[in-house]
């Protein structure tokens, strides 16, 4: 769906609103930009990660991973 499009599709749904409906889908969008969640590019993240580990917690890690994730359980579900 293109940005217009669903602009469109929100004006339209907008229309069927009672008037506190539409001011509590106003104060939803307002919000939405200060919900988002912050971090830091994957390039940085990639710059200040090497080293943070000793190669034994690494290892450790690693392992786990492995050992936790690498299974699956057919009766879990």
């Amino acid at each position: 769906m293109t940005n217009l499009a669903t602009k469109e599709s929100i004006v339209r749904e907008a229309d069927r609103l009672g008037p506190a409906d539409l001011a509590r889908v106003l104060e939803f969008m307002r919000a939405l930009p200060d919900s988002r969640p912050k971090g830091v590019s994957g390039r940085e993240l990639l710059e200040r990660l090497p080293g943070t580990w000793d190669p034994e917690d690494a290892r450790e890690m690693m392992e786990a991973i492995e050992e936790g994730c690498e299974q699956v359980d057919p009766d879990g579900w």
